[in-house]
């Protein structure tokens, strides 16, 4: 899962980054850790953690000394009273939910894929949707942490809240994370409804459907006229029981058939169709569903929030201020139209509410997230920066882990608070041991 082979080499999971570590360590507890550490900084090498390799920039590469924390992944201890949870950074989060699940708690919120580690998903401000929730980062309420020199640092509401309230989304460049603290909410299910409709019909209600809805999203299929509205409404009311098996059997092939047939293996194979004849694509996107689809369920939280993403892509995200999302929105879908060639992946829009944390593509604001996929291997560059030129007419700021073309100078202007998170970089790694080339492009050196 974290993408090193056995000849040591390493590359993500979409496949676009890739490098050769002069060496790679796995170790299994933060004693492990910082011994890692003190010996790279005697050899004078850099080093970076890898996760589940699921951000598609080059967060994670490095030719120095790359660390996997595959076997850091248990759960170190649950809070019933306070709903607290210690989880060893390298837990995936696919691993997790269920564990939760049978201590009756759930992570408040949720992105749409669950194979990143709890530490990835947070340094990187993952997000899910929601105007009522915020990022995975804001649930954070401890951690551990080994710094440049190898001192363990720990973290909370009474050790150090400040550092605490940076270090959440920390892009790995402040130390090596060896254990996180989640605030937990008892365990609730989703009463989920997909539809297809007009793309003008979900754009013109969406904003006023955000802001009664609990979790709200919608894909744009491009070169069409429809859309796909997911709402998810929180609930403590039980899945009703199949009439009979029967019943039960049609209930699991039709969610089978949404997931995994038209959303992986059907969508996969028009896309390796569209790439072979590419004026194909817009009468293939119609296919991928058809106005009046609609499917309905109730299940456990993490289910609904997540669903498997098995035709790998190359992906940018932007979060603008959410009051400007939907014209900015209207303004990808005319470059989409208009940019010369046909794009075969929806662009995806979510929005949720604000947070306090200094680097949170959500600090201080509620945002509108606007995400632009294509397919593994097809050219984007053109694609991405004019939706990146639209978004920076906004203060847009990218995510962390998406492909982007920023640098420290675009970037530290769109953060009131980036003076916070480059002292404690000074603090915490002085020397520059967690740097790699992207760090050095997005933060300075």
């Amino acid at each position: 899962m974290s993408g090193i082979t056995s000849d040591g080499s390493w590359s993500n999971w979409a496949g676009n980054q890739r490098s050769t570590p002069a060496r790679v360590e796995r170790p299994r507890n933060e004693v492990d850790v910082v011994a890692l550490v003190k010996a790279a900084a005697a050899d004078g090498r850099r080093v970076k953690v890898v996760g589940a390799g699921h951000s598609f920039t080059a967060i994670a590469r490095t030719d120095d000394v790359l660390v996997t924390l595959d076997d850091m992944g248990a759960v170190v201890g649950i809070d019933h009273d306070t709903g607290q949870v210690r989880v060893e950074a390298g837990a995936r989060l696919f691993n997790l939910n269920p564990q939760l699940h049978a201590a009756g708690l759930a992570m408040p919120n949720l992105g749409d894929i669950a194979y990143q580690s709890v530490a990835g998903a947070a340094s990187t401000s993952t997000h899910g949707t929601g105007l009522g929730f915020a990022s995975i980062a804001a649930g954070v309420v401890g951690m551990r942490l080994v710094a440049g020199d190898g001192t363990v640092v720990v973290l909370g509401p009474h050790d150090d809240p400040d550092l605490l309230e940076v270090a959440r989304v920390g892009l790995g460049a402040l130390g090596i994370v060896t254990e996180v603290t989640l605030q937990c909410v008892p365990a609730f299910n989703l009463h989920a409804v997909e539809e297809v409709l007009p793309a003008d019909d979900v754009l013109d209600s969406f904003d006023e459907m955000a802001a009664t809805t609990d979790h709200i999203e919608f894909f744009w299929m491009p070169h069409t006229d429809l859309a796909m509205r997911k709402r998810n409404i929180r609930t403590t009311d039980a899945p009703p029981p199949p009439r009979n098996r029967r019943h039960a059997l049609r209930r699991r092939w039709k969610r089978f058939k949404n997931k995994e047939l038209m959303e992986n293996a059907a969508f996969g194979a028009f896309n390796h169709i569209g790439r072979v004849a590419p004026s194909l694509i817009p009468r293939l996107n119609g296919l991928v569903a058809s106005e009046g689809d609609r499917a309905e369920y109730l299940t456990t939280s993490y289910e609904v929030f997540a669903s498997p993403r098995r035709v790998r892509f190359y992906e940018m995200e932007y979060g603008v201020p959410a009051e400007h999302g939907i014209e900015a929105l209207h303004r990808v879908m005319n470059l989409v139209q208009n940019l010369g060639r046909p794009i075969s992946f929806p662009v995806e829009y979510r929005i949720l509410g604000p947070d306090q944390i200094p680097l949170s593509t959500s600090f201080d604001r509620a945002t509108a997230y606007i995400a632009v996929h294509v397919f593994r291997r097809t050219p984007y560059e053109d694609y991405f920066r004019g939706v990146e030129e639209i978004m920076d007419d906004y203060g847009g700021r990218p995510h962390w882990g998406k492909l982007h073309f920023q640098t420290s100078d675009t970037l530290g202007g769109r953060y009131p608070q980036w003076y916070r998170f480059q002292a404690a970089r000074r603090r915490l790694d002085p020397t520059g041991r967690f740097a790699n080339d992207y760090l050095d492009r997005v933060l300075g050196t």
